[in-house]
């Protein structure tokens, strides 16, 4: 069982958030940036309109998104980072709420590529595409 994490691949702290999750998960996690076909067919296969202002999770055939997804996410990696899945009980309105506040200004505050990233020879099993 394993968890498909579908991220803006031109966004700097999208690109960061995948770099953090590779260095603390013990392989549970594939990738795949929103761009590219792997992932914009998951969309669509989870009937969900493609949008670049979300992080999306697929776990055991569910469509995780927004701060759900980044908690979720939470739960599988090493270390304390663990304990992040217990604000799963903060309401929905108020994670997502922050979460959109940080989502809208992404390209502001940490900036954005050309291109999507490319994985490094020892990451490219983890990428779908």
């Amino acid at each position: 069982m394993s968890g498909v994490i579908l991220f803006d691949g031109v966004c700097n702290f999208c690109n960061g958030s995948v770099q953090f999750i590779l260095k603390r998960d013990a392989g549970y996690f594939r990738f795949a940036s929103l761009q590219s076909e792997a992932g914009q067919r998951l969309l669509n296969d989870h009937q969900m309109e493609p949008r670049l202002d979300s992080f999306f999770l697929i776990e055991n055939g569910r469509l995780f998104i927004k701060s759900t997804a980044a908690l979720r996410v939470c739960r599988h990696l090493k270390g304390a980072w663990k304990l992040f899945y217990i604000l799963l009980i903060i309401p929905k309105s108020l994670r997502d709420f922050v979460y959109d506040m940080i989502a809208k200004n992404r390209y502001k505050w940490f900036g954005k590529q050309e291109s999507c990233r490319i994985p490094s020879p020892g990451e490219k099993e983890r990428f779908l595409e």
